[in-house]
């Protein structure tokens, strides 16, 4: 951004980062709203749609070249009604529009362009266009001018062609399965098939280049293994955490994740990190964890988390920001990496040579001539290799790594977009929650209530629904469906982390409203959409797993686990009726059905309903959070409570008792641990 530009549009009165960014553009940008519709309806003239985010590299190249270009500037203004939008903020749009281009071209990404008609049906569209001619694409001034062009000299085709792409968008969105079918382990056989098939058993992840961190789909793989005990799944999982948290693609010196890798070894990655990215892999990392006992797999979960409240934290509000950018200084990477000479400078001469080997820190580089830290040899083999004792090593690795860290501060960090999402916030809280679980720093715990409770202030309306988005002390647009169903999750994952009845109660009284909102009353299932919210040209059913989950899964997933806390019937069947609408998905697409997966094992299985009732629960819980078992709901209180799954469960002498029930029906409880460990396993 510069802000030398004499420009400046209506963008400058917006909240978002990514539309600031834009805000000084010679572009006559509007947001999306009346006032821009309302322009393209009067002149009738087209509208240029122009999608991103604040954290992607090619938003900010299209910027650059384009919007910063007084020339292509006033094409776009001449032409068009220019709007920018925000993905985060309007995944609605994003949807919608996405799912056209992909339709259009057969690709999709970011930046999104989209030419719309003043009705707002998409006629012509792409992802990122160059100034000139270049990469096969033809240059934005070029496309601007046929667009336009078609528009006005050959409008009812175009009129016809929007129409074409709008009846199928509707059709897309409400893709849903109208038979009844019965929900069966073939779904997870077949699911876990189609993973193998695609599988990179040398370096883990499934598929080529690029590779996309598989939030969803190593969790299902973690469940079917628990349930089939087929070992290949769990070695599928290992590997790829592995890999993942050995390669580029994890801030070695910094922790946390990486969007994606550009290669096959997760070695060079798209530098920007994401909320949601690493919500989900702290879960992972700590089911895997609970499944192999394997500290490793702790250690990257818990690494992370003290990354996300160190640079992703709204200590004093409590809320948690959406992402920081690939680029600092305009070059991507470039906080990241390093050279040797800065490494034995920073570490001293004495360290810095089995450091840089350890960490593959070569003059030749493995990036653009620099190095992005990644380990070829786990530490125990790499110190039998130097004949080095173990614990030596680890000495020397760790003080490099605060050296270099500390050096690293005084970089010129890469821009943050600190806009506080809802749905994001949703996520956070069961990746916090559970580390709290599995490792008791009550730092943890506390970032959880406090964004729980910025959530339910801040970001919530006087008539009880929930807004999506807050920046710069102001909070707006009415939540989707996502925003309602994630959090609705983590509020149960705080409450089974602190047992404080007041988050269920927050939980079952979103639950209401998200079916209220969100429910088709006559087709079954959730819109994207609720009752709140503009008309778009279609409203949409989706329920893909992408790179979050899809709000469908989780409303799923917070349904289900609510009706066995609360002795809900009514939620557990809307979750059923949900689940079943998309058995054609979880068969023909199982890697964008990771999460609505997880949600089947859920109920295939029997999930424990596991009560703890006493003065000092702790010895019962660590050993029950030691355990993999990802289909249960935990309760515990030390006196008498009104939550069904505690009701009339006493304790004896001033002791815990612990009870493990299924369909509400108990085996006899315990005093002892051990015992308590063997009523877990049956």
């Amino acid at each position: 951004m510069n802000d030398t530009h004499k420009h400046t549009n209506r963008l400058i009165h917006e909240t978002s980062p990514y539309l600031l960014q834009h805000a000084h553009n010679p572009v006559d940008w509007y947001p999306w709203g009346e006032e821009a519709l309302e322009h393209a309806k009067r002149e009738n003239k087209p509208i240029l749609l122009s999608i991103g985010y604040s954290a992607c590299h090619w938003c900010h190249v299209m910027e650059r070249e384009s919007f910063e270009n007084e020339d292509i500037a006033a094409v776009m203004n001449e032409l068009f009604v220019n709007i920018k939008v925000d993905r985060e903020e309007r995944p609605d749009l994003d949807e919608i529009y996405m799912n056209a281009v992909q339709f259009m071209t057969r690709t999709g990404g970011w930046p999104m362009t989209v030419f719309l008609t003043p009705e707002l049906k998409p006629f012509y569209g792409g992802t990122y266009y160059p100034p000139t001619d270049r990469y096969g694409r033809p240059g934005f001034p070029k496309v601007m001018h046929a667009v336009a062009e078609a528009f006005r000299e050959q409008n009812a085709q175009v009129l016809q062609q929007a129409d074409q792409i709008t009846d199928y968008l509707a059709q897309v969105s409400r893709a849903v399965d109208p038979h009844e079918h019965e929900l069966t382990e073939h779904l997870m056989e077949n699911a876990f098939q189609h993973y193998r098939s695609q599988f990179d058993s040398q370096d883990g992840g499934f598929g080529t280049a690029p590779k996309f961190p598989p939030s969803m789909g190593l969790p299902f793989l973690l469940r079917y293994w628990h349930h089939s005990g087929a070992l290949q799944a769990l070695e599928m999982v290992e590997l790829t955490l592995e890999k993942m948290a050995r390669g580029g693609m994890y801030d070695q010196v910094g922790g946390g994740f990486h969007r994606y890798a550009t290669d096959a070894r997760w070695l060079v990655p798209h530098f920007e990190k994401m909320l949601y990215d690493n919500s989900q892999l702290v879960v992972a990392y700590f089911e895997a964890y609970q499944a192999t006992q394997k500290p490793f797999y702790r250690d990257i979960a818990t690494d992370t988390l003290d990354y996300v409240l160190r640079e992703m934290y709204d200590a004093e509000n409590g809320g948690f920001y959406s992402t920081q950018d690939a680029d600092s200084e305009g070059v991507e990477g470039k906080f990241f990496v390093w050279e040797p000479s800065e490494v034995e400078d920073i570490i001293g001469e004495e360290n810095s040579a089995i450091f840089c080997e350890f960490y593959d820190i070569t003059p030749q580089g493995n990036f653009e001539g620099e190095n992005i830290l990644h380990v070829q040899t786990p530490e125990d083999i790499f110190a039998g290799k130097l004949r080095m004792e173990l614990s030596e090593l680890e000495t020397i690795l760790a003080d490099g790594k605060q050296k270099l860290f500390a050096a690293r501060e005084r970089r010129i960090k890469p821009g943050l977009d600190d806009k506080i999402l809802t749905s994001w916030n949703g996520l956070m809280l069961r990746g916090m929650a559970m580390g709290y679980q599995l490792t008791g720093k009550s730092e943890y715990l506390t970032a959880c209530e406090k964004s729980a409770e910025f959530v339910l202030t801040t970001l919530s309306q006087e008539n009880g629904l929930l807004l999506r988005t807050y920046r710069a002390g102001k909070s707006h647009l009415n939540a989707y469906l996502e925003d309602y169903s994630y959090f609705i999750a983590g509020l149960v994952a705080l409450y089974e982390a602190s047992f404080e009845p007041r988050w269920l109660a927050e939980a079952e009284r979103l639950a209401h409203l998200m079916i209220e909102q969100f429910g088709d009353e006559s087709g079954g299932g959730f819109y994207f959409t609720g009752k709140a919210h503009e008309t778009l040209i279609v409203q949409s059913k989706s329920a893909y797993d992408g790179a979050t989950p899809s709000g469908a899964s989780m409303a799923i997933h917070s349904l289900l686990r609510l009706a066995k806390h609360l002795d809900k019937p009514e939620f557990h069947e809307k979750a059923v009726e949900t689940l079943k609408l998309y058995f054609h998905q979880m068969e023909a697409m199982p890697s964008g059905s990771g999460q609505l997966l997880c949600e089947l094992a859920f109920l295939l299985s029997t999930p424990k309903e596991i009560a703890i009732v006493g003065q000092a629960p702790d010895a019962m819980l660590t050993a029950l959070h030691g355990q993999y078992l990802p289909n249960k709901i935990v309760a515990a209180t030390d006196s008498s409570s009104e939550l069904p799954l505690l009701a009339g469960k006493t304790q004896v002498d001033n002791g815990t008792m612990a009870y493990v029930c299924e369909n509400y029906a108990c085996q006899v409880p315990t005093t002892e641990v051990d015992a308590f460990v063997e009523m877990l396993g049956t």
